[in-house]
Order: structure tokens, then sequence, then C-alpha cells
């Protein structure tokens, strides 16, 4: 077991992975880091599953197989998907029960395409809720304008969210808000509530990318010396908003329902620029009743030389409130900015599905002919 991650567990910062491929599930690998490197979730994405189908052997078997039935590409890869998420589910189980339900998690995303269409993406979140067959997944909603009432009425039905690619701060209390009507309709409806979860993606490193460049073009020393700050002060003005919405009195009616808060979970926390240090996005946003989902490297890294010591969060707002300010100053828009991230995370999700339609076409083509 180790040190520096058993540190950020005792910290209150549930580990997720963010990675899954059926080599991880056969070879033993995720099982190995939920044994020793406190894992206590996965997290998927579209990229991430073009990435692990590109595995021709871990995958071949079924997509032959599934070549010779003459099925879809997108069939396949609903098939494909729901069977590793559910055997994932499978293998969290233990950590979901002794967690009452707060960890043992495993998200699976609606389509990238249908991130401004609520109808259709109500309807494909329940659709994979009930392929996969678990209650301890969550089916990942994008934190658009339309996904917001999809948000809400995936909830009501019901289906446990990973609401995902929130950017900005007014966003994530719309999540928020979207969240308490979801699950105060699920009360209504008749639904389990204790049983019932959410977690709100506030996205991370993009951020800084996204800034720096700015900052960059600007050149000026207040302009470098606010390089690498914005990220980690928009998520922490994320945090405190989260802890005013959830001391609310709509907050307590639900909670003595039974209702467990919508978690804020640290996405993209893989260090993008060299010249920061590759575990700043685990370190500098530790506290209490929050996920980081970390890439293997980031976790690697943070278990080799991490520096896990106290919250980094909480009693931090006002430094950060200072660091968007001295950015409009400056000229950065922080609307145009968040706006743009939100833009490009759709447009590259939707590309790696594209990808993944390919390396599925193909494959079953090649299967087809076996």
């Amino acid at each position: 077991m180790n040190d520096r991650l058993k540190a950020l567990a005792d910290a209150g910062v549930s580990i997720w992975l963010d990675d899954l491929s059926r080599q991880r599930l056969v070879s033993g690998s995720l099982a190995a880091l939920i044994q020793d490197q406190y894992v206590s979730g996965v997290t998927t994405n579209p990229t991430i599953f073009a990435k692990a189908i590109s595995d021709a052997d871990a995958y071949a078997e079924q997509v032959t197989r599934l070549g010779r039935e003459g099925v879809s590409t997108d069939q396949a890869i609903r098939v494909i998907t729901t069977d590793d998420v559910r055997d994932a589910a499978d293998l969290f189980k233990p950590v979901y029960d002794d967690t009452d339900g707060v960890d043992g998690r495993v998200s699976i995303e609606v389509e990238p395409g249908l991130a401004r269409d609520t109808a259709r993406t109500i309807a494909q979140a329940e659709e994979l809720w009930k392929a996969v067959g678990r209650e301890n997944v969550f089916v990942k909603i994008p934190a658009t304008k339309e996904g917001l009432p999809a948000i809400t009425a995936t909830l009501a039905a019901g289906v446990s969210v990973n609401v995902t690619l929130i950017f900005s701060l007014e966003r994530y209390k719309a999540v928020a808000a979207a969240f308490l009507s979801g699950m105060e309709k699920a009360v209504e409806n008749g639904h389990d509530v204790t049983k019932l979860g959410s977690v709100a993606s506030f996205f991370v490193s993009r951020f800084d990318t996204e800034i720096d460049k700015r900052l960059d073009a600007i050149g000026t020393d207040e302009a470098k010396a606010l390089r690498g700050k914005a990220a980690i002060a928009n998520a922490r003005l994320a945090f405190e908003a989260y802890e005013e919405i959830f001391a609310s009195d709509r907050w307590r009616e639900l909670e003595i329902a039974g209702a467990k808060p919508q978690r804020p979970l640290w996405a993209s926390t893989g260090v993008k620029d060299p010249a920061y240090k590759d575990t700043m996005y685990v370190e500098e946003l530790v506290t209490s009743g929050v996920v980081n989902t970390m890439p293997q490297a980031t976790m690697e890294a943070v278990a080799d030389h991490g520096d896990v010591t106290d919250d980094a969060v909480r009693g931090r707002y006002d430094e950060s409130r200072k660091v968007i300010e001295d950015l409009e100053k400056l000229g950065i828009s922080y609307d145009a900015v968040v706006q743009i991230l939100e833009d490009e995370g759709v447009a590259k999700f939707d590309a790696s599905w594209s990808e993944l339609q390919n390396t599925v076409t193909a494959a079953l083509k090649q299967g087809s002919a076996k």
C-alpha cells in the first residue's frame, strides 16, 4: 500500500482512475489498483474507449463474433463498452458496498453527438443504464445548456449521473441546481435516493492551457506571474459554491430523505505543461469530500513523489477570486475562455467517437471475413 496515496485518501479525496480497458480487467491490473493503490472508482470517455479498442488482441474474439453476426458499428460499440463497464462495476461492487454507495462507481458516457440534444440524451442515458444493469454505474452527461434538463430528468428517473465537461462557475451552479431538481423529482417518483448518486466533473488542466496561451501572448511580468494559477483558482471557487449550495435548506430536505450530495470531481488532472510539477492538480486541490480522477501516470507520480499535506482548498477563496480578477484586468475574458473550452471539449469527444467508430468498423469487417 502506498503511503502518499493513503495520505490522499485519508484527507478525504476519493482516488478514481481515468481509464478503462478490457486488458486492465482481464490482466488483474485494475483489481491490483483497487487493492494496493486506494483506487475507488473509474471514469471513461470516448477517447479512452477509442484507445482501448484499438488494442485488437483484447477485443479480437468478441469483435470477430460481432462481425460474423452482422451487427452495426454503433451496436458493436454499445455491446463492447457496456460489457467493460459492467465487468468493472462488478469489480468495484465491494467498494460500493463498503462506502454505502459513495465510491465504487464506474462511468459510461452518452454519445458526444447528443451534447446539444436534450431528448435524445435522456433516452440514451436510460438505455445505457439498463444495458449495463448495475446500480453502481454513473451515466455521463455533458454540462451543456441542453444537458441541464437532461441531468434533472435522468436523476428523476432513478439513474445516477456523472455530469461532465464543466468549466465555468456559473455552469457549475446550474448543474448543482439541476441535480437538486432531479433528486426532488426522484423522491416524488418513489425512487430510493439512498442508492442514487451524482458527481460534478469540473475540468482543471485545460483551463490553464487556454489561459496560459493568452498570458504568454501578453508577455508582461504581471501576465507571467499568473501562469499556472487560473485552473486551481477556478476549481477552488467551484468548491466554495459547492459548500454554499449544500448548506442550504433545500439540500437539507433531500438529505433528510437519505440523499447524498453531488460531490465535486476534479477531472483533467494530468499536467499538460512540463514546466509545472506533474502532481500539481492533485496536491493543490486536496480537500475532503471530493473525487480526483487521474490518468495512471499522474497517480504513479503522486505515489512516487506527491506532497499531500493539509486541506489546500477551504479558506483560499479570496486569493482565488483575485486570480480571476487579475486575469480580467489583463483583458482575458473568463466568459469567453469557458465557452471556448466547452465547445472544444464537446468537439474533441465527438472526434474521438468518430475515431472509435472507424476503429470498430474496420475490426468488424476483418472479423466478418474470418
